[in-house]
């Protein structure tokens, strides 16, 4: 199947979201939640995302993660579970109040079978009491969501984005398995995988290039999606193609944020204060812009 046919196909079986003036979204992808190694990218960001997504919480945003939130080529969930169990706890936060949305990505594709997510999700077991709690039981997973304007009809397309890179979608079991049992090994002496666009400039550009064709072909289609881990936000005038970064980032998360119709991309890090000490801190990188100009 070409990579127009599975972003098509993602696009009409999508989960619809509304989408208005008091619509409060933010988005995340590419967290890579792993096992708190040297191998994992996502350790030295974990206190600023918690910080971060603690802030969106107490001000009423709903939460989508654009997929490969855990990473499940590389280990298995119950460790990645317990090197980030505040994370998890702060995820059901936002699971109670059905302010959370969950696109599978690569490296976490094992959620489009629900048994997993019940498997992983559902409960977790309680140490200092000595037995199970709820997590994120029937945690919502798709493949895509519409955010959809019902009096506009006007529509923001999310997917992870691997829809438009072929190897990491139909052969993601080999992929885990070279990444699992031989990239990441090699990660830790310092060498980075080819197969990945995020550290594959060649391949980058590649999946950027098929996602933006098929959004010109589709009466300019906006879509929003992460995968490449590259941060993308287009004027009003250009190809209405959003990336919203990753978590990995040497030194921040990066992130979109939807309020009041308007969109806008963030990043959240750390700053030194003149008293030396450390602050977590938002800095707006594009935008605000409103959202009807890329109708």
């Amino acid at each position: 199947m070409s990579s127009k046919r599975r972003i098509t196909r993602a696009f009409k079986n999508a989960k619809i979201l509304p989408l208005n003036k008091s619509s409060k979204y933010i988005m995340f992808s590419d967290c890579h939640r792993g096992d708190n190694s040297f191998a994992d990218d996502f350790a030295r960001n974990r206190n600023i995302f918690n910080y971060a997504i603690s802030q969106y919480f107490t001000e009423d945003y709903t939460y989508i993660e654009l997929g490969d939130g855990d990473e499940l080529w590389e280990n298995k969930f119950d460790t990645i579970f317990q090197e980030n169990k505040d994370v998890y706890l702060l995820l059901k936060k936002f699971h109670d109040r059905n302010r959370l949305h969950f696109i599978w990505g690569n490296h976490d594709m094992v959620y489009k079978n629900p048994k997993n997510i019940n498997k992983h999700l559902a409960y977790y077991f309680e140490d200092a009491l000595g037995k199970e709690l709820e997590l994120m039981p029937n945690a919502s997973f798709s493949e895509s969501i519409l955010l959809k304007n019902e009096q506009t009809e006007q529509c923001l397309f999310l997917i992870h984005g691997h829809q438009a890179d072929w190897f990491n979608y139909n052969f993601w079991r080999l992929s885990r398995f070279l990444v699992r049992f031989l990239w990441r090994p090699l990660q830790i002496l310092g060498i980075k995988d080819p197969t990945s666009p995020a550290q594959n400039f060649r391949e980058l550009i590649k999946v950027e290039k098929r996602i933006e064709k098929w959004i010109k072909n589709n009466q300019n289609q906006t879509v929003i999606t992460g995968h490449t881990h590259r941060p993308r936000f287009p004027q009003p005038n250009e190809v209405p193609f959003f990336n919203d970064g990753s978590c990995v980032h040497p030194r921040c998360i990066t992130g979109l944020e939807i309020e009041n119709y308007q969109i806008t991309l963030i990043k959240w890090h750390l700053v030194t204060q003149e008293n030396g000490t450390m602050k977590i801190i938002k800095t707006i990188l594009e935008g605000p812009k409103n959202i009807e100009e890329y109708q």
